[in-house]
């Protein structure tokens, strides 16, 4: 038999072919990762929207904003359901922001083709609000951010270096990380399929001058063999009704309505569930709206059980002249003394019907004491849905959130608690909101209401 002959130029040649950049581009896969970028051009890539400037230069894909131009996004023509990706990030510390786009869509019978989906935040400005989640071109704005629900997270995110970004999608739950550091955990159903993509901000007036970039390189993904992270500890924002995911089971979550009975709660006062004023229907808790000799028949109601410190989770769905309240640490003891459902509140309300300089009675507020200390940056609507959270420590160091803002916080059995109480028309009743523990209460004050996705730990 013959035997080939391997001359040293070309076994060099034939190294050279397979070590080079063409070559390795060529490649599809990394075991198990599919490589997104080839390293030297834009292939599998389109632009969308804004006309900004997009290359690739150096094994990294460049973005560069173009002054006067909307949002921009360079996407890829795949798209994805369940998946981890990875990448690495580097922005213009000057810059706007960017954003990490996936599941997103572009539909020409929506906002004639605008991107739309979910985006993980790139934020180089002092706010550091890197890794957190919003909806891109949608209604909803911010669904998670790690101000909020998760200040650790907020010193991942390093300017002036290259930061790994993660993102992890298994059906309705989303988690990012930051350089390894867990940044939220968001259960939500809306898009369940779309392509990645790479945001570049519009520039705004109040912007810095200047052209900035923002750098991404390794992008790559893996749909196939995936092995998700084990649950963490960190705060997590859950859209689906009704639900208790697994990280908040972990995390010592339970449901405090089932979302079809009127399992463990009751009216005030009483040992039953009220006959009238309030309907199940459809997963929702709602408050029938009453008028004339019906008024006189409204009952609030409680839960069976009493709570001390607490982490209390509630969604909210507001109608016209809504004007409601979750109330906590209530005692009913005494059906004579019915002033003992006065107590510490989280007022639900249309602020439509709230006099302007009467903040102490706004959404959000602690009702009748306490006015929001932070202005809401989203429109609130009449029909949709809204997530209360209230949080009181074993400290006594009480907190408010809405949809993600955090809205007060103030310490009961200070003085400043107690100067609030003294000028507030529960100055004559005696120990108010110092109770160590207590029903919670949902208000049926005759205006319609709906809840949902009452969800409760207890806090140690």
């Amino acid at each position: 038999m013959k035997k080939l002959k391997f001359y040293p130029i070309f076994i060099f040649v034939i190294l050279t072919i397979l070590s080079s950049p063409y070559c390795m581009a060529q490649e599809t896969t990394d075991g198990d990762w599919e490589i997104l970028f080839n390293g030297k051009d834009l292939s599998g890539w389109k632009e969308l929207n804004g006309e900004h400037i997009w290359e690739a230069k150096d094994g990294m894909i460049i973005g560069t904003f173009v002054i006067g131009q909307p949002n921009g996004f360079l996407c890829t023509e795949k798209e994805y359901d369940d998946f981890i990706f990875e990448c690495d990030v580097s922005i213009d510390t000057l810059m706007n922001n960017s954003g990490i786009e996936f599941r997103n869509l572009s539909l020409p019978d929506y906002r004639e083709g605008r991107v739309h989906g979910y985006q993980m935040e790139i934020d180089p400005k002092p706010q550091r609000w890197s890794g957190s989640i919003y909806e891109e071109g949608g209604t909803r704005g911010w669904l998670y951010i790690t101000e909020e629900f998760n200040p650790a997270a907020q010193n991942a995110f390093k300017n002036n270096q290259w930061n790994r970004y993660r993102i992890e999608c298994n059906g309705n739950t989303i988690r990012t990380w930051i350089n390894g550091v867990p940044c939220i955990n968001l259960e939500d159903a809306k898009f369940p399929k779309g392509f990645f993509g790479l945001q570049l901000h519009a520039n705004r007036a109040a912007d810095p001058a200047g052209v900035f970039q923002v750098r991404f390189r390794d992008l790559r993904v893996q749909t196939t063999n995936l092995k998700f992270s084990p649950p963490d500890e960190i705060f997590v924002v859950n859209t689906i009704p009704n639900n208790i995911s697994l990280q908040e089971k972990e995390n010592g979550y339970s449901l405090l309505w089932d979302g079809k009975t009127t399992k463990g709660w009751k009216a005030a006062y009483k040992d039953e569930f009220p006959e009238r004023g309030w309907e199940i229907k459809d997963g929702e808790l709602m408050v029938v709206p009453s008028s004339g000799q019906e008024s006189f028949k409204r009952e609030h109601i409680i839960t069976e059980k009493q709570y001390g410190a607490f982490e209390l989770k509630f969604d909210f769905k507001l109608t016209e002249g809504t004007n409601s309240g979750v109330k906590y640490f209530v005692d009913d003891s005494d059906e004579n003394n019915r002033s003992a459902t006065s107590s510490l509140e989280y007022q639900i309300v249309d602020n439509a019907v709230i006099d302007e300089n009467d903040s102490i009675r706004t959404l959000g507020s602690l009702a009748d004491l306490l006015a929001p200390t932070r202005t809401v940056r989203m429109r609130i609507r009449i029909g949709e849905w809204y997530q209360g959270v209230i949080r009181v420590l074993p400290t006594n160091k009480v907190e408010y959130f809405l949809n993600g803002y955090k809205m007060l916080e103030y310490q009961r059995g200070s003085a400043e608690f107690a100067d609030m109480v003294a000028k507030s028309k529960y100055q004559d009743l005696p120990n108010f909101g110092m109770a160590p523990k207590g029903h919670i209460l949902l208000e049926n004050n005759g205006s319609s209401v709906s809840y949902r996705s009452i969800k409760i730990r207890e806090l140690k």
